[in-house]
């Protein structure tokens, strides 16, 4: 190419853009390996698009010869538009200027998974990988997982956690395996010799009695991803993870891949390059660095990080992969790479770095090349800090809310404040303070959204329906808003689920002791038998709860124990519904939609926004995925709860709101002013280490990770060798939290506000401001910030208010409203009442039996007077500070701010009735919000009552309603214009169960995944099992039948076809195949359990259990799939009981199954 630029001078004036020395020296380096160590704010991404400029404008490259790579779409979109940007300012790529007719290429910017991807495109082949591979999303992965284990054989005694966590835990170890390049033998074989070392060490106390159930659960786990991995590779699926592993595979194995993509590439630039796990330092190393030989390329790779800001750890980045560059990509010769650095901040003012730098200091003492941050020319005196250390909690929110309240008053735009969290737990008091003070604000992140009072609650009832050991989040209802059962009740409510489990396993254990089996839960010895609140709530179904235990339940409990009971139950019966479906039918059953959608207040405004925007995250989810299920989605939500630190994509909006979000998901954004709460000791920085693999299956052991010589090792199997590893996880989590301070802290241009406090809302012991709120105080005494509030210590018989205020709160239900509001609401009931009686008493015949007007206590429940003196946990906190995983949530929504309404004070007065022209906007918008769905409802009432309704046959169809389509157009239509729930029917399950035992026998075949409608054993010919005895005669008699001793080619193999433009979906039960002298030929088996078989006279024609139509189906399908001719499948019921086997002859063909869906005659002889 031609240079268009001559010296660094010319560069600056092309872009307008004064570089430093140090900016300038990295943008002017030769191509050659180069690491560039960034400090925050320093302006990586100007000097890597202005490097692709340099080497662009001086004829080193051309355009398309540069590959750079970065993590998120944003920050490859950014990087992308500011090369592009540099480049038509250089006069590079001015159309005005090149050549019309050979314009030169693009560079290409992506992410390195979409790298990976595309790689795995183009070689795949090389390793076996077949181009059909598809690419699973995040709702697919956490339903194929939750399939594969519910699909398992088992047991598995040692996986003692609930349903939803496994499937998370599942993906976990899949994902670290993946990222370290760790074969799932390696992983066996290591924790075999584990145990085996372990049987003979003394494990004196339960910390070390851990690491052998874990080891052994992780066995187990891993018995479960191998099975997990087998159904990606059945269905030709990759997750993001197997992208990485199977890229570096790749380049390490095949060299020719490598020097393919340096000859297209001559200039690479990786972006936060300290955020690379282990295999994609292995894949970028490979392909441009010293190669698999370790024959050093010297290729043109500029790596950009700060080691500082390596705040992901936790998810399998290595920041060693930063320190280890030189080493990885070195010169031609041999010699490192070159190491540059950037430290000149043009982000935030003077006094903000002195703070930051002081925190830093020993991180900048771990890592080379890390300087200090100094600001810009103008700036050292830039830059302001506020401190506050308040009393309580509560008084914290009201000071930081009334700080950014202020700014806004006083010209500050929302959208330049942020409130940054080290976890999400006090998002709700947050944002409720911010709306009680008119400031817009947004809550970003789904992980956010979860910790929300509105979200929680819905989410807590869905663990309920899922998983009747969720005691947690049954605890959550029963002492929330709605339901409040008291401390005493719910204790009782304990008591008896303990029962339970007594009466159940040890009916006849006269020595048996109730702690004694809680203990034993706890410890894992016999985990099949959880003590389950919800198993105990449902003795109040029939009995009211009088079962002859003496426990002395109050009259309101057992009313309303009941009244949940019985949503609950019937709740359960629509779980196999769609997943929206199942979500929609929770908000109406527990009325939040509603009190939502009926409060004037600007906070429930907020929280109604807030549920749509979960309700949009579960739409993404289940349009992903069209059978995605319930517990598929709360496995999605529990590694959001515990990745709450930024692996959701979510990014602020572009709306002007004050951003709440947590720590991690700040990193490479900026504001004017950022906020930081909850600067108190154990929180910010976290106590909280992070899971370790001692403990916890799902994380791999630190010797089989590629960064092993980084993280600490058990060097001894006893206690003090123990206390050594845990002692150097903590150190090595106060490093990781030091880098995240770090981050918090230079996110602001001019203001930091920093907050904590002595009282948390549910400790008994005070709290006190941490490291990080300490320094601050200190930088501000030094004169370089402001100390607003600075409360002394409590004294030590001192009790936190906030325990007592929380013992005598009582919460309402439905939502408190103001004064006016309620007295509206009473006014419409009251007139509406008066109606009726009116009417009633009037002996009018359009409204008969009208009820009588209700008190204004009939709805809601009484109070629990009798219960508020009492302590609720008298022996520890409710509460942990940290919620380490999902379990350990607050079971108790955030007090309500300001005084709710007194029950019983006086009704204030209405104001008169407005007219239509006096309406304010809100009002107009929401009459006409009513008025549309009036319309909609008259519109749907006229329908319904029209004597012809059209009904439109689905473009999706499985074999099952092509039947009865066949059978009864008329009765399918009402079906589907109608579709009616149906009733539980035990005879269909062990129809499946008889299914699911004969795909048992031949376990070695691929397993497919299925739909809710080709489930084996759905279709009512196999309702017709009695029961367990039955099914076991019926197991005996398949062993019997010919078919048993052969060997099936598939078996419950799913298939589409279209038939006259519509989808056709079943699943074939097995299918036999036969080599004969022309070929092979296939014969398809239906199994069919029923008694009912056709008699002679009745032929080939068929029952309503065992349609030839049905195989006419499977037999189009089979041979269509396979591209074979139709005389080469055979087909045959197979009537198990009595062992006959039914062949049916002249099957209808595609011509004649057509006519069914063009709704013409059907086939001659049905």
């Amino acid at each position: 190419m031609s240079s268009r630029i001559t010296d660094p001078e010319q560069l600056k004036e092309l872009l307008g853009i004064p570089f430093t020395p140090e900016q300038t020296a990295c943008i002017t380096a030769p191509p050659a390996p180069q690491v560039i160590v960034a400090g925050a704010g320093s302006g990586k991404t100007t000097v890597m698009a202005a490097r692709v400029v340099w080497l662009v404008g001086t004829g080193q490259v051309a355009p398309e010869q540069v590959l750079g790579l970065t993590f998120t779409n944003k920050a490859a979109g950014e990087l992308s538009e500011r090369v592009r940007k540099a480049l038509v300012a250089a006069g590079v790529t001015d159309p005005e200027v090149i050549d019309p007719d050979n314009p030169p290429g693009e560079p290409s910017i992506s992410t390195y998974h979409a790298f990976a991807g595309r790689l795995l495109t183009e070689h795949g082949l090389r390793i076996g990988l077949e181009p059909t591979t598809r690419l699973l999303a995040d709702a697919t992965r956490y339903q194929l997982a939750a399939r594969v284990l519910r699909e398992a054989p088992g047991p598995y005694p040692a996986l003692t956690r609930s349903f939803p966590t496994l499937v998370s835990d599942l993906l976990a170890l899949d994902a670290e395996l993946a990222e370290h390049l760790v074969r799932p033998e390696q992983l066996a074989e290591y924790d075999t010799e584990l145990l085996r070392t372990l049987a003979s060490a003394r494990l004196t106390n339960a910390e070390l009695r851990k690491i052998p159930e874990a080891a052994e659960a992780r066995r187990e786990l891993l018995s479960l991803t191998r099975r997990y991995r087998d159904a990606k590779r059945s269905r030709d699926l990759l997750d993001f993870g197997d992208q990485i592993a199977l890229s570096a595979e790749l380049a390490l194995t095949r060299p020719e891949v490598g020097a393919i993509l340096r000859d297209e590439y001559r200039v690479v630039l990786l972006d936060e390059y300290q955020d690379t796990s282990v295999a994609q330092r292995l894949l970028l190393s490979a392909l441009f660095g010293s190669g698999p030989d370790r024959t050093a390329s010297g290729h043109a790779v500029t790596a950009v990080g700060d080691p500082c800001q390596a705040i992901y750890g936790w998810r399998g980045a290595s920041v060693a992969n930063l320190d280890d560059f030189p080493r990885h990509f070195p010169h031609v010769d041999g010699t490192p790479a070159t190491r540059y650095s950037l430290s000149e901040n043009r982000r935030s003012g003077g006094r903000l770095l002195h703070l930051a730098n002081g925190l830093a200091e020993p991180l900048r003492a771990m890592h080379e090349g890390v300087e200090a941050l100094r600001p810009a020319p103008g700036a050292e005196r830039d830059g302001i800090v506020r401190c506050a250390l308040l009393r309580t909690h509560s008084e914290e929110i009201d000071w930081l809310a009334d700080s950014i309240a202020h700014l806004v008053r006083t010209g500050k735009a929302p959208g330049e404040i942020a409130v940054l969290c080290r976890t999400a737990g006090d998002f709700p008091e947050i944002q409720a303070a911010l709306v009680a003070r008119d400031i817009p604000v947004e809550v970003v992140g789904l992980s956010g959204l979860l910790h929300l009072p509105e979200v929680a609650d819905l989410v807590a009832v869905c663990e309920v329906l899922q998983d009747p050991g969720a005691n947690a989040s049954l605890v959550r209802l029963l002492t929330g808003p709605r339901w409040r059962i008291g401390p005493r009740d719910l204790a009782l409510l304990g008591r008896r689920a303990r029962l339970l489990v007594h009466h159940a396993a040890h009916a006849d254990d006269e020595d048996f002791d109730p702690d004694r089996r809680l203990a034993e839960a706890v410890e894992g010895i016999d985990p099949a038998e959880v003590i389950s609140l919800a198993d105990a709530l449902d003795t109040f179904l029939d009995s009211s709860g009088t079962e002859d235990d003496g426990l002395p339940f109050s009259t309101d409990a057992r009313v309303r124990f009941a009244r949940l009971a019985t949503e609950l139950r019937d709740l359960r019966r629509s779980l196999a519904d769609p997943l929206m479906d199942v979500l929609h039918r929770v908000l109406a059953t527990t009325g939040l939609e509603v009190e939502l959608s009926a409060s004037p207040q600007a906070l429930a405004a907020r929280r109604r926004e807030t549920l749509a925007n979960f309700l949009d995250v579960a739409a993404r989810f289940a349009a992903v995925d069209s059978e995605a299920t319930l517990l598929a989605f709360l496995g999605f939500l529990r590694t959001a709860v515990q990745y709450e630190k930024g692996l959701d994509n979510a990014l602020p909006g572009g709306e002007n709101t004050v951003k709440v979000l947590t720590a991690h998901k700040s990193k490479g954004l900026e504001w004017d002013v950022v906020a930081v709460p909850g600067l108190v000791a154990g929180q910010f920085p976290s106590g909280q280490s992070r899971d370790a693999w001692t403990s916890q299956s799902k994380v791999l052991p630190h010797a089989l990770r590629g960064d092993a010589a980084t993280l600490p090792v058990v060097r001894t199997w006893d206690a003090q060798g123990l206390r050594d590893f845990k002692a150097e996880m903590k150190e090595h989590q106060h490093t990781e939290e030091l880098r995240l301070g770090y981050v918090t802290f230079t996110r602001p241009r001019t203001l930091l506000l920093g907050s904590g406090h002595w009282w948390g809302p549910s400790q008994k012991k005070p709290r006190g401001p941490s490291d990080f709120l300490q320094a601050l105080y200190e930088h501000s005494a030094a004169g370089h910030g402001e100390i607003e509030a600075w409360t002394d210590e409590p004294a030590e018989d001192e009790e936190n208010p906030a325990l007592a205020a929380t013992a005598a709160a009582d919460h309402a239900w439905p939502l408190p409203l103001d004064d006016t509001a309620l007295a509206r609401r009473r006014a419409a009931a009251d007139t509406v009442l008066a109606h009726l009686e009116k009417s009633a008493t009037a002996g009018s015949d359009s409204v008969p039996g009208a009820y009588p007007a209700a008190p204004d206590d009939a709805f809601p429940f009484p109070d629990d007077d009798a219960y508020a003196d009492e302590d609720p946990y008298p022996d520890e906190d409710p509460y942990p500070d940290e919620a380490a995983d999902w379990e350990a949530w607050s079971t108790e929504p955030p007090a309500a701010r300001g005084p709710a309404p007194a029950p019983h004070a006086p009704d204030p007065h209405v104001p008169a009735a407005r007219t239509p022209s006096r309406l304010t906007p809100e009002e107009s918008r929401t009459l006409a919000s009513w008025d549309r769905d009036l319309d909609a409802l008259a519109g749907e009432l006229r329908r319904a009552r029209a004597t012809v309704r059209e009904v439109v046959v689905p473009a999706s169809l499985s074999a099952t309603q092509l039947l009865r389509l066949a059978d009864d157009p008329d009765g399918f239509a009402q079906e589907l214009a109608r579709p009616m729930p149906r009733p539980p029917a035990p005879a269909a399950r062990r129809g499946t169960r008889f299914h699911a035992w004969v795909e048992a026998r031949f376990e070695e075949l691929p397993l497919p995944m299925l739909g809710p409608d080709e489930l084996p054993g759905r279709d009512e010919s196999d309702a017709d099992i009695a029961d367990e005895r039955d099914l076991a005669a019926l197991k005996e008699a398949f062993e019997r039948t010919p078919y048993a001793h052969r060997t099936p080619y598939r078996v419950e193999t799913p298939f589409r076809i279209t038939l006259a433009g519509r989808v056709i979906r079943g699943r074939i039960d097995a299918v036999y195949r036969n080599e004969g002298p022309d070929g092979y030929t296939y014969e398809i088996v239906d199994w069919k359990t029923t008694r009912n078989v056709p008699s002679s006279r009745e032929g080939t024609r068929g029952t309503p259990s065992a349609d030839p139509l049905q195989l006419a189906v499977y037999r189009l399908a089979w041979a269509e799939l396979h591209d074979i001719p139709l005389d080469s499948v055979t087909t045959t019921f197979l009537f198990v009981r009595s062992g006959e086997a039914v062949r049916p002859d002249h099957l209808p063909g595609r011509a004649e199954l057509e006519q069914i869906l063009l709704d013409e005659p059907p086939p001659t002889g049905r």
